[in-house]
Order: C-alpha cells, then structure tokens, then sequence
C-alpha cells in the first residue's frame, strides 16, 4: 500500500443494487450515512457524514479487484463473485464476516420440458451457458458430467430458448425471471451471501480506523435488522 493511500480516507467498494441497499442500515450500526444515492447520482464517489469514510461504487465483479490492489481499503462481495475471483486471483483479501445480505442461491436451470435428470448421467456433456465458470466446472465435474461452458454476463435466460446451451448456471432469488421466460430450477449449487472482504496491507496499517466499522457490520451480521 503507498504512501499516498494511506493518507486518503478509508474507501468502501460497493456495487448498485441489493448489496448497497442491505449494507445501509449495517453502516448506520456504525453511525454511517451515505449522503448521496448512486441510484441518482453520476458519481462514483459518494462522500459519507464521516470524513473518514467515503464509497466507491463499481461492478460488482471489480470489488475484490479494487479490495486486493488496495485501491479500496474495505469492500462487500457476493461469495459467487469471491469464489470465480480467486481462482487467477489467490490472496491479498481478508474475509472475516459472511454478512448474511443479498441472499440468493447459485443453481442449474433449464427450458420446460428438457430432461435434466437423463442429460446428467455420468460420462454425458453439456453445454452450460454462466459467468460462474469455475462453480460451474467444479459442480459438473463431481458428476461426472463433461461441460461446454459458454460464457455469458447477461440475459442468461435465453440461451436455452435459442439453442444456445442445454441449462445456464446462475444466481436465483425468487425465481420468478425464470418462470416468465418458460425455465425451471432443477438443481441447486450453492446458498450465496455477501462477506465483508478487507485489503490485507490496510488490515495491518489501518486497523485503529478499520476496527470500528468491522465492529459494527459483525454485530449487525450477528444480529442482522428486522426486515
């Protein structure tokens, strides 16, 4: 970490959406608040009522990138996103408290109709359509099942409409996209949460400054706020 950055004010990477919804009241446990919303501001930067905190926002998929090159101090990640990251990214991130937001699962989906249970017997391949390459690989492979992996960053849905791919790995939380585009859920990989991730380096240089909000997001995560 450089001179330079530990200077500046602790920096928190979040990505738009249900991460930073759900982390709001976890920075309030800490006496946070986030004066400007992403949802109506161009910034990228968004000051807070403390001068010694301020938010990033990025891809959700960049926050453990921004986290272990110290470019942020601190940040909050999706397990899917920490798990696909370290795989070419190995170290230099912290992750001390699973925070129990933006809870969904990682499962297989496929069209109406197509026989899953046949098309995963062991020494069969697929062609699997997801941004979750490695979770993909790996689940497949403890099948016994060969895999095509198709690369795709959105509208996952499609691909088995289209002929594209037999079944798409992806995260579901209601599952209603699914149903109004004629899939179905056939097989689940993994529950999926958020984790508060810390930049190595800033844990050993900052920690006196660190340590109170990583005080109030693992009491709010013991006791996360009715919702």
């Amino acid at each position: 970490m450089s001179p330079a950055s530990a200077n500046r004010p602790l920096t928190l990477a979040l990505s738009k959406g249900r991460i930073f919804d759900e982390t709001l009241p976890l920075l309030e446990e800490a006496g946070i608040k986030v004066l400007e919303s992403p949802e109506t501001s161009r910034k990228l930067i968004l000051p807070t009522n403390s001068p010694d905190l301020q938010i990033i926002i990025v891809r959700a998929t960049d926050v453990p990138t921004y986290v272990q090159y110290g470019a942020a101090h601190i940040g909050i990640a999706g397990k899917d996103v920490l798990y696909e990251h370290s795989e070419h990214h190995p170290g230099g991130i912290y992750q001390p408290i699973d925070l129990n937001i933006a809870r969904c699962r990682m499962s297989v989906a496929v069209a109406e109709g197509f026989d899953y249970d046949n098309a995963v017997r062991k020494g069969s391949r697929l062609r699997i359509a997801t941004k979750y390459t490695r979770a993909a690989r790996e689940h497949f492979a403890s099948k016994g099942v060969y895999v095509d992996l198709i690369k795709l960053y959105g509208s996952m849905e499609l691909a088995p409409l289209v002929g594209l791919a037999d079944a798409i790995v992806d995260l579901v939380s209601t599952g209603s996209t699914l149903r109004a585009n004629h899939l179905e859920e056939v097989e689940e990989i993994a529950q999926i949460s958020s984790r508060l991730i810390i930049n190595q380096a800033a844990m050993k240089t900052r920690q006196t400054e660190l340590q109170p909000l990583i005080n109030a997001f693992m009491r709010a995560a013991v006791e996360p706020p009715l919702n």
